[in-house]
């Protein structure tokens, strides 16, 4: 079990990023045949991010769906994202056996991605008493105080919005 940062922090984090949120769909459980080629080829892929780090990979983090499993990736930039898709050489390998064995007429497994550039200032995030998670586990982790203590502060604000009584 990962170990719990006590306390209230924020991810580290500065300047714009991506997210890329990309997953499978089990539509027919007992074609595992179709399905489970698809389901272990995000593995090796992920490893070669994690050993190539000048490639613009931040971290990912994996859940497992009533659907099928899903990763959420953080990378440095769009472009370092569509690079690794179009010359990655695990993902190219994955990408066309995928198009020849799971997707050409069959509807036993669907694959998804969406991909969300977001710009500096336009993301926070706050982790209390919680292992290193998400954006604050691929980029550290800072106290959530002073300029960082509140959401609009975090994304670059000065001041509390006034609360009309």
């Amino acid at each position: 079990m990962a170990k719990v940062q006590a306390g209230r922090y924020t991810a580290a984090h500065e300047g714009g990023l991506v997210v890329f949120v990309i997953g499978m769909r089990i539509n027919s459980w007992w074609a595992i045949h179709r399905w489970w080629p698809v389901a272990m080829a995000m593995g090796p892929m992920i490893s070669e991010l994690y050993r190539n780090k000048e490639l613009g990979f931040l971290d990912a983090q994996f859940a497992l769906t009533p659907g099928g499993p899903v990763t959420i990736q953080y990378w440095r930039s769009y472009e370092h994202l569509e690079h690794y898709a179009r010359h990655g050489a695990k993902h190219l390998k994955a990408w066309k056996d995928y198009n020849r064995k799971a997707a050409a007429g069959s509807k036993h497994v669907g694959i998804f991605h969406e991909t969300y550039i977001v710009e500096d200032g336009k993301y926070e995030s706050v982790y209390v008493n919680m292992p290193k998670y998400g954006l604050g586990r691929a980029s550290g982790l800072v106290p959530a105080a002073g300029r960082r203590e509140t959401a609009r502060r975090r994304r670059g604000g000065d001041n509390e919005p006034a609360v009309a009584e």
